[in-house]
C-alpha cells in the first residue's frame, strides 16, 4: 500500500481516545480497514477530511495530544504546519505494489518493491488517444438501408425527409416516391429525433482502484504464466448424500455447502500432489519453485467492488465445519470491505466456484500469481448414465459437476496437473475420505 482514501472519521476534534478505539476508516485498493489508536490521547485537529482520495502513506492526517492539553491553539493548525504534504508515489511503484498478492517483505521478486530515487527511468511513452467517434451505435445493414425505391431515396435526400420515419405503402412495405411526398413530420417525432440525436449513447465510468488492480493482475498472469487446462466430469451424488446427512445431524451448529467439500477436496489433492501446491519465485536473482507445506486456499468471492480472494489457511488440518465457518466469515467481511491485508495476501492455491449459477456448465479461470493453479467449478447437473442390473440394461440418474484446473506450465507439467485432477476426482467421488 502506497496511498489510501480517507473514509468516515469515527472521532471528532476534542474527543478523548483510548487504546483500541477506532479513529477513522481507511480505504485501500483491496479493502476498507478500521484504524485503531493504540494510546491514550485527545484528537486535537483533523487534517484530512472524509472523502480525501489518494493520500500518500506517511502524510499526517490528524493531530493527537496528551490528555489535559489545551487544543484551542490547534484550531488554526494546518497541514503545512505539520510539515506539508508528501508527493504522491511514482505511478509504476503504485501499480507494482497493487498487483502483488504477497506482503512486501517476503524477499521475492513477485512481491512489491520500490525503485530507488536514482534508478534510471524508462522513456515516457505517449499517452494513447481515443479516436473521435460520433457516439452513434453500430447498425445492421437492414437498418442502414431501408426498403425504398431509388427515386424515393433521392427525393427524401433532396427534401431532408428522415426516411426511417416514413411508413411504406408499396409491396412488402416498400417506401415509394409518393410516400415521401405525403410525409408530414409530427411534433413528437421531431422532438424525439432531436432528443435522441443530442443525448449521449454511452456512459463513462471511472475505473476504481480495485478494478485497476484486478486488470493489472489478470493481464500480468495471462502474459507471464503459460496456462494449460485440464477438465474432468466428477460425480457428486455420494457427496450430496453425505452433505445432507451431516447437515441433518448438525442441530443448527453448521450448514455445509458443496463449496466447503470442494475446498476440502482441493486441500487433499494438494497434499497428495504437492508439486501443484507450489509457486514460481525469483529471489536475489535466483529462480526457485517454493513448495508449500500447508495448503492455504484462496476462495474467489464476488463483492460489490470486484473479485476478492480471502484465504482459508491450513485447510489440510481443518474439519468441514471449520472450513464452512471460516468461508462464511471471510466471505461476509470481503463483501463488507473489512478484510485485513494478511487475510487476502498469499495463499497457495485458488478455487473459483460458479456452481450457484445454473447456467454455467463449465468455465476456465486465470491463475492468481504467484500461485501455480486454480480450480474452476461449474454447476451441478443431473445426467442419465447407463447401468446394468440382473433385470437387464437401463439408466440411472447421477449428479455431476464439470471442473477445470488451470495450471502454470512453468511449475506444473501436464502429467502432474492430470494427476492432481485424478486425485481431486477420487476424493470427491468418495467423500468419506475427507473425514479421515
Amino acid at each position: 500500500m502506497t496511498s489510501g482514501n480517507i473514509g468516515t472519521w469515527q472521532k471528532a476534534a476534542g474527543d478523548t481516545i483510548a487504546p483500541g478505539d477506532v479513529l477513522v476508516e481507511i480505504e485501500t485498493d483491496k479493502a476498507q480497514m478500521d484504524f485503531e489508536f493504540q494510546e491514550d490521547g485527545v484528537l486535537a485537529k483533523i487534517l484530512k477530511e472524509s472523502g480525501e482520495k489518494d493520500v500518500a502513506v506517511g502524510n499526517p492526517i490528524a493531530v493527537m495530544v496528551e490528555e489535559g492539553t489545551d487544543i484551542a491553539p490547534f484550531e488554526s493548525f494546518t497541514l503545512d504546519d505539520a510539515g506539508g504534504e508528501k508527493a504522491p508515489p511514482p505511478k509504476e511503484s503504485t501499480e507494482e505494489a497493487a498487483e502483488s498478492s504477497e506482503p512486501p517483505d517476503t524477499g521475492s521478486k513477485t512481491a512489491p518493491s520500490t525503485l530507488p530515487k536514482d534508478a534510471p527511468k524508462e522513456e515516457s511513452k505517449p499517452e494513447p488517444q481515443e479516436s473521435e467517434s460520433s457516439g452513434g451505435r453500430l447498425q445492421t445493414s437492414l437498418e442502414r438501408e431501408p426498403l425504398a425505391s431509388p427515386s424515393a431515396k433521392a427525393l427524401a435526400l433532396e427534401r431532408g425527409v428522415p426516411i426511417k420515419q416514413v411508413k411504406g405503402t408499396g409491396p412488402g412495405g416498400r417506401i415509394t416516391k409518393q410516400d415521401i411526398e405525403k410525409y408530414k413530420p409530427t411534433s413528437s417525432a421531431a422532438s424525439a429525433s432531436s432528443t435522441a440525436s443530442s443525448a449521449p449513447t454511452y456512459e463513462d465510468i471511472p475505473a476504481s482502484s480495485m478494478r485497476k488492480t484486478i486488470a493489472n493482475r489478470l493481464q500480468q498472469s495471462w502474459n507471464q504464466n503459460p496456462h494449460y487446462f485440464v477438465t474432468a466430469t466428477v460425480s457428486v451424488t455420494k457427496l450430496l448424500k453425505l452433505r445432507q446427512a451431516l447437515n441433518a445431524s448438525a442441530d443448527g451448529q453448521y450448514k455445509l455447502s458443496v463449496n466447503d467439500f470442494m475446498i476440502k477436496a482441493t486441500a487433499v489433492a494438494c497434499k497428495k500432489v504437492p508439486a501443484v501446491n507450489s509457486s514460481w519465485r525469483e529471489i536475489d536473482g535466483q529462480i526457485i519453485i517454493r513448495q508449500h507445506n500447508t495448503v492455504d486456499i484462496s476462495v474467489a468471492v464476488a463483492t460489490p467492488i470486484g473479485l476478492m480472494t480471502p484465504i482459508v489457511k491450513g485447510v489440510e488440518g481443518l474439519g468441514l465445519s471449520s472450513v464452512s465457518a471460516q468461508v462464511k466469515d471471510l466471505g461476509k467481511r470481503a463483501r463488507d470491505g473489512k478484510l485485513k491485508p494478511e487475510e487476502y495476501q498469499g495463499g497457495s492455491f485458488t478455487i473459483s466456484n460458479m456452481g450457484m449459477n445454473a447456467a454455467i456448465d463449465r468455465f476456465t479461470a486465470v491463475i492468481n500469481p504467484p500461485q501455480a493453479g486454480i480450480l474452476a467449478v461449474g454447476t451441478t447437473k443431473k445426467v442419465a448414465v447407463p447401468s446394468s442390473t440382473e433385470e437387464g440394461n437401463g439408466v440411472e440418474w447421477d449428479e455431476q459437476v464439470v471442473v477445470t484446473g488451470s495450471f502454470d506450465h512453468k511449475v506444473v507439467d501436464g502429467a502432474v496437473g492430470g494427476e492432481w485432477i485424478r486425485e481431486f476426482k477420487k476424493v470427491v467421488e468418495n467423500p468419506l475420505e475427507m473425514l479421515l
